[in-house]
């Protein structure tokens, strides 16, 4: 797709003759005499020639990126920032709006391209790669795994401005000496790079640092946008602040706990970046000299708690994701107020100690224009008599955003009502509202947000009533409400009884929710009355912690569900059929810890005529159930969407017949389980391909493993059955698709596996745990086809292994009566809990295709060297 945009883009850039002066120009071009090992193709010279200087400039700079390399657009846009790239003023544009238009115009000539796996990210094609590596030449170096600075002259190191390393991991930073040497580095940026089982980065910058006068960026974390990797760094040395130059600082990732005071002295510092520093506590006292700082990124840093006094001075900060409202002389919500440009996502926290609305409207919110993201948080749920539910009220009046606002939440406000602003229509860019924890008995207007697509409403205490003024205005014109919301949820609301729209217009909850997809209600447990009228575009239910009353009044608003999720629905017995007659449409129904749930419905055949589109079926943690319906469950209904059946800790379920259509099955922790019967009358006509059977106690193996489906069925597990006493071994050589079969931890089942019965296409297998020592089940014979075997040796009295000669394991026979034979085609090998194996290390030069093999819990072997095996082998001991 590049080369062919670049042959159509060409021939626009320098005109459609070939006589032109810009041709003619272009074949004089030095361009033709770069020596660049005939890698990179003419077409691809070409496109660079024709780029601006400022354009070449950057590109160059992507030299650093190393191939197949997902980054973040803004994060390279701060880099060029930082190098002085962006420098040239343009209009009244910011140096970032600025980069961001350059980024756009190398996009659109094909040199950056979206991810395919990443709809946030950007990726070079490698040949695009290749053609910034040539043109940064010698000043920008990309160390990778098969590279090595040791062999570098003094003369090139002094070249160095911009260095990247990428893909080295522990035990590699050796090839990182002599970096020093590069004494007019400009750039160190880490990519990549994991060293996670010794401190040598606290050491190598402790090292590196105080030499390099003329660094301009210093990033120790990944550029991906969402690929990071956790570094062992647990300091910011304090040589940091001879580092005069620098503009570009991230520590994020690391393990820092507060940054010296020495990085207040970075005069040109304009990022500070320390994202996800977990155990960071503080910043500089001196902050405030950090005049040019533009982005500081303190998100996830859950225990910085405090900013320094003198942030709200730094009147260039754009990036600033939280501020802590302090008593006394910390940081005042009015000192927001020189911050006019801030961008991106603010959370304002412990909003509780403001006492004086009018600091509040100092402020300034509604002039920000550049949040997007905005998080108004009180006291962390602690409302005692210090907090005045009328002043905070009129905080939030005067904290009115800015109406582009995108993203939106309030967290535990004390007053009693909202003001007018929330839910104001002139706020048509808010796509996302969540009120949480408030204490205003009533909920806002909110129908009329034109683009609002999610809706949260959480712990709500004193909200008791959702009517038709949560829609509309009182006595307005009734127009479409709610026009865009996609998705609603209800949560924790212990005082809510009742959702009614009486709009006096029998038409009027049409006009409501026309694109709503997604409706949940949870922990609502006073919460009795559903009138909602019709909801037709839904089409996903979840009730969770409510009552039998909401279930039913919801089930009915709309034929187009088809996803519902019921979890502990107190007084729910059974579904019954004037709610199965709505879910004709439902495709998957999960049903969970419903306590008095007996049956899933009353009669087979008339559940499975209404549900006419059901694949998936998952029932868990429901202690009473005893069947999936009270009468007719042997009805013979032919089933054919349902693909997907799962039982899981119904301890009381007694049986259970498999519709034909069935795919996979999987009964977990069904104790009581006695009948497990197919309702298809012909082996071939079952499509069965995965079985579960699971801590079934009670299974019968001729009754229900009999007369499993066998012709399509590829894996299969019975595991901790502990009653179980046999295996109907007969039917192995039928199951002619099977290719993963476990059989583990029933301690009742005696050896059923004679010599020459495994099914045929076996590829893995688990086995062990079972009545009869696994040193006294004699050759095995396993196909030639098993590549995994997972073996599990309690009570196993093995004490060695010994590996076949022969393919079919037919002549070898172990050495002693305490052996157990492996096939040579294993190429995963687990084995747990074998106590008396000495030694492994002679079976593996035999084990020739072994790639993994794991060791679980056998405290015995000590022998294992991965010389004595292949040489891909990965050995894991634990």
């Amino acid at each position: 797709m590049l080369l062919p945009h670049l042959r159509l883009q060409l021939p626009s850039q320098l005109g459609p003759s070939p006589h032109s002066d810009k041709w003619e120009e272009l074949l004089k071009s030095e361009i033709w005499d770069i020596d660049d090992g005939n890698k990179i193709l003419p077409a691809l010279k070409l496109s660079y020639y024709h780029l601006p200087p400022h354009l070449k400039q950057l590109f160059a700079y992507c030299s650093l990126i190393p191939k197949d390399y997902v980054f973040d657009k803004n994060k390279l846009v701060v880099l060029w920032m930082a190098e002085g790239f962006l420098s040239q003023s343009k209009g009244n544009k910011s140096m970032e709006n600025l980069g961001h238009e350059y980024f756009e115009e190398l996009k659109s000539r094909s040199f950056f391209q979206q991810s395919t796996n990443d709809e946030l990210g950007y990726t070079m094609h490698d040949l695009i790669n290749d053609l910034a590596t040539s043109f940064a030449g010698e000043f920008s170096f990309r160390l990778d795994g098969e590279m090595d600075v040791s062999d570098v002259t003094n003369e090139t190191f002094e070249k160095f401005r911009h260095f990247s390393l990428v893909g080295l991991r522990s035990g590699s930073y050796r090839k990182l000496n002599g970096l020093e040497r590069a004494k007019h580095l400009r750039t160190f940026l880490l990519m990549s790079v994991s060293w996670r089982n010794d401190n040598f980065l606290d050491k190598f910058l402790d090292k590196l640092l105080p030499g390099l006068q003329f660094m301009r960026v210093l990033s120790v974390v990944s550029l991906n946008t969402n690929r990071y990797i956790y570094q062992q760094v647990t300091k910011v040395p304090e040589s940091i602040g001879s580092l005069k130059h620098l503009r570009y600082l991230n520590f994020s990732y690391t393990k820092i706990t507060c940054l010296p005071e020495q990085v207040s002295d970075l005069y040109h510092l304009q990022s500070l970046l320390v994202h996800h520093c977990k155990e960071l506590s503080s910043l500089p006292r001196s902050f405030a000299k950090l005049i040019n700082l533009r982005h500081l990124d303190i998100s996830d840093t859950p225990n910085l708690n405090k900013l320094p006094l003198g942030i709200g001075g730094l009147m260039s900060l754009q990036t600033l994701p939280k501020v802590f409202i302090e008593e006394g002389y910390g940081f005042k919500i009015s000192d927001l107020k020189g911050l006019s440009d801030l961008q991106g996502q603010l959370s304002i926290i412990g909003l509780d100690k403001v006492v004086n609305p009018i600091q509040a409207k100092d402020a300034n919110l509604h002039q920000k224009k550049g949040l997007e993201v905005l998080e108004m948080e009180w006291s962390d749920n602690v409302f005692d008599e210090s907090r005045d539910e009328t002043i905070e009220y009129e905080v939030l009046k005067e904290l009115r955003p800015h109406p582009k606002l995108k993203i939106f939440k309030i967290l535990y406000n004390k007053g009693t009502r909202f003001p007018g602003w929330v839910g104001d229509p002139t706020f048509d860019q808010l796509t996302e509202l969540t009120l949480y924890g408030c204490r205003s008995t009533h909920l806002p207007t909110l129908g009329c947000l034109g683009s609002l697509r999610t809706l949260i409403v959480e712990s709500m205490s004193e909200v008791k009533t959702v009517g038709f003024e949560f829609h509309a205005p009182t006595n307005s014109v009734i127009g479409i409400t709610f026009p865009s919301l996609e998705v609603l949820k209800f949560e924790d609301m212990q005082s809510w009884q009742r959702w009614s729209i009486n709009s006096g217009d029998r038409h009027g909850t049409r006009r409501s929710f026309p694109r709503l997809h997604e409706i949940s209600i949870s922990s609502c447990p006073e919460l009795a009355e559903v009138s909602i009228g019709l909801i037709p575009s839904l089409q996903v239910l979840y009730i969770e912690e409510c009552s039998e009353e909401v279930l039913k009044g919801m089930v009915g608003v709309s034929s187009s569900l088809v996803e519902l999720k019921i979890w502990d629905v107190k007084g729910l017995i059974q579904l019954h059929g004037e709610d199965l007659m709505h879910l004709g449409a439902l495709e998957h129904l999960n049903i969970n810890s419903c306590d008095e749930l007996r049956y899933l419905w009353e009669r087979e055949s008339e559940a499975w005529q209404s549900l006419v589109s059901l694949q998936k079926l998952e029932v868990s943690c429901c202690k009473k159930l005893v069947a999936s319906a009270e009468k007719d469950i042997t009805c013979g209904i032919t089933m054919e969407s349902l693909k997907l059946v799962m039982f899981i800790i119904c301890e009381t379920l007694e049986s259970y017949s498999c519709p034909n259509s069935v795919e996979r099955l999987e009964i977990r922790h069904c104790d009581s389980l006695t009948s497990l019967t197919f309702s298809a009358v012909q082996d071939h006509a079952s499509p069965l391909t995965e079985s579960i059977v699971s801590d079934c106690d009670n299974i019968s193996p001729e009754k229900d493993f009999g007369f499993l489906p066998r012709s399509h069925l590829t894996s299969l597990e019975i595991s901790g059955c502990k009653n179980l006493n046999s295996f109907p071994h007969e039917h192995f050589q039928s199951l002619t698709s099977l290719e993963e079969l476990s059989i583990e931890v029933c301690p009742s089942m005696d050896y059923s596996f004679p010599c020459g019965v495994w099914p045929p296409k076996l590829r893995k297998l688990r086995i062990g745990c079972l009545n009869k020592p696994m040193s006294e089940w004699g050759p095995q014979n396993f196909p030639t086809s098993l590549v995994q075997l997972n073996l599990y040796g309690k009570n196993s009295e093995v004490v060695s292994f010994v590996v076949a000669h022969d393919v079919r394991n037919t002549i070898t026979t172990p050495s002693s009566s305490s052996s157990f034979l492996l096939p040579p085609s294993l190429v995963s090998l687990q084995l747990t809990d074998f106590k008396d194996v000495e030694s492994f290390s002679g079976v593996l030069p035999h084990l020739t295709c072994l790639k993994r093999l794991d060791i679980f819990s056998c405290p015995k072997i000590t022998d294992l060297k991965i010389t004595s095996g292949p040489s891909n082998l990965t050995i894991t001991v634990w």
